[in-house]
């Protein structure tokens, strides 16, 4: 039985996964904690992944190795091959304001039409989180560190090349054997995802000056070889190598409900969406992967647990007690401003209230109902972009509540898929490395609970009164 590794490098942790590539049976698994923080060396990673690797009883066995990592995070390399600054990570915000001027500058003093163009050009409107508009400001506030760099990579590009025995001091020649996949490289701003082709006009433009770029490897191609001869899979972003671990194809919406929501499908067309809701990213197959996010999700169920006086499981015990829509109670969950629809200064509000509706019940269903409500949005978003939805696989820790499953039924009028809670990018990425050992991503079996849609002539009541309730308090 070939064993093979996929490794997750997220913001929080490393973790590591070691497989049955024939059956997908987990073999052995380590973890490790990553330091806090939007700017982070990326040797914390490396060592991370050494303790995760150690944890899970090392590689020595292990025939390929796969990486799925955070996106868009910058990692600076000199010529050399060392780190030039510690890496801006995907939630560092201080270039929102090279992002707004990157779009008004495309279209000639034009907002509107300057997002089009980077709809039309990389399938992505600018945001702080691309690595493009942390190029520009470090170009801008750090023009020693700019003149510096000799490459630029992304998180998961960086610890594959570190797995193929390169690293500082390895020399320019070393630098032109980072490679990455079309996932990760589609949320950079300089690669159009439509065409798969870098855009070096960007890089010019943004940065003054066009560093190597890591070689985009295909779904399946051997990116490297550990010293030990292993064979490493080109790796991918997290939410593309999430969309591998759960076996997702083309019709599959994957939304994951966790301190923030993703709503994410596997498409075969591109998304181009100049509105900026929905990022047109690839994936790890060879399709696209159109993406949109919400700010709120469990930290809502968090607050009104709290505010309740009860635990996360009696939320939803007691949310299942109140009738659907909640006799009238509307919850617009927005408590942290909002991104799906793009609402940053917004706050939650609570709509139709009663004295007979306001009770615990109704409140805690309304938690629920307005969380699932806002995700339904974001598939809305998609679907408004082509996306053909056939089911939702929903992941995540507020997945698991059987509340969340229940309404989710009844909002988005699809059959949902409630995977058994694991982790689903590192299983991502060790299919992927099943995938390049043997020519053909594995099919692994996935246990999980399936969830009927609730049968209905149009939306549910409760969601279009959510959107009514939103519709008011955006424009308040």
């Amino acid at each position: 039985m070939p064993l093979v590794a996929g490794i997750d490098s997220s913001t929080q942790s490393c973790k590591v996964v070691i497989r049955d590539s024939d059956t997908g049976a987990l073999v052995r698994q380590g973890r490790a904690s990553h330091p806090d923080g939007t700017e982070i060396h990326p040797d914390h990673w490396w060592t991370a992944l050494q303790e995760a690797i150690s944890q899970a009883g090392g590689l020595d066995d292990v025939e390929a190795v796969s990486v799925g990592g955070q996106q868009h995070g910058m990692v600076c390399l000199d010529e050399s091959g060392e780190v030039v600054r510690p890496a801006l990570l995907w939630n560092d915000t201080r270039s929102a304001g090279d992002a707004e001027e990157l779009i008004v500058e495309a279209g000639n003093g034009n907002a509107k039409a300057g997002a089009e163009h980077w709809a039309a050009r990389t399938g992505t409107v600018p945001v702080a989180s691309l690595t493009a508009t942390k190029l520009r400001w470090l170009a801008r506030h750090e023009p020693e560190n700019a003149a510096r760099t000799a490459a630029v990579c992304l998180p998961h590009d960086w610890l594959s090349w570190r797995l193929a025995g390169h690293g500082p001091g390895t020399g320019p020649s070393s630098l032109g054997l980072l490679r990455t996949d079309r996932s990760d490289a589609s949320g950079t701003g300089y690669y159009a995802a439509s065409s798969g082709e870098y855009l070096p006009e960007v890089l010019e433009s943004t940065f003054g000056h066009v560093p190597a770029l890591p070689t985009v490897a295909g779904p399946l191609d051997v990116a490297g070889k550990m010293p030990s001869g292993a064979l490493i899979g080109p790796g991918a972003g997290d939410n593309a190598a999430a969309a591998l671990g759960v076996s997702a194809g083309v019709g599959d919406v994957v939304i994951s409900i966790g301190t923030s929501g993703t709503v994410f499908a596997v498409s075969d067309v591109p998304s181009k969406d100049a509105t900026g809701l929905v990022a047109g990213f690839a994936d790890a197959t060879g399709h696209y992967l159109p993406l949109a996010c919400t700010l709120n999700a469990t930290r809502v169920f968090d607050a009104t647990a709290a505010l309740l006086a009860v635990d996360l499981p009696e939320l939803s015990e007691l949310a299942l007690t109140a009738p659907e829509g909640a006799e009238g109670l509307t919850l617009i969950p927005y408590f942290e401003g909002e991104r799906t629809p793009n609402l940053p200064n917004a706050t939650g509000s609570l709509h139709g209230i009663t004295l007979t509706n306001y009770t615990r019940a109704n409140l805690a269903r309304a938690a629920v109902e307005g969380v699932v409500c806002s995700l339904a949005d974001g598939l809305a978003a998609l679907q408004a972009q082509g996306v053909s939805a056939r089911r939702v696989v929903l992941v995540g820790g507020g997945a698991q509540s059987p509340a969340v499953q229940h309404v989710a039924g009844a909002a988005f009028q699809l059959p949902v898929f409630v995977p058994e809670p694991g982790e689903y990018v590192a299983n991502g990425a060790a299919r992927q490395a099943a995938g390049v050992l043997e020519g053909r991503f594995p099919e692994w079996p996935i246990e999980g609970t399936e969830v009927a849609p609730a049968p209905a002539d149009g939306p549910a009541p409760f969601l279009t009164r959510y959107r009514e309730c939103a519709t008011r308090a955006a424009m308040s």
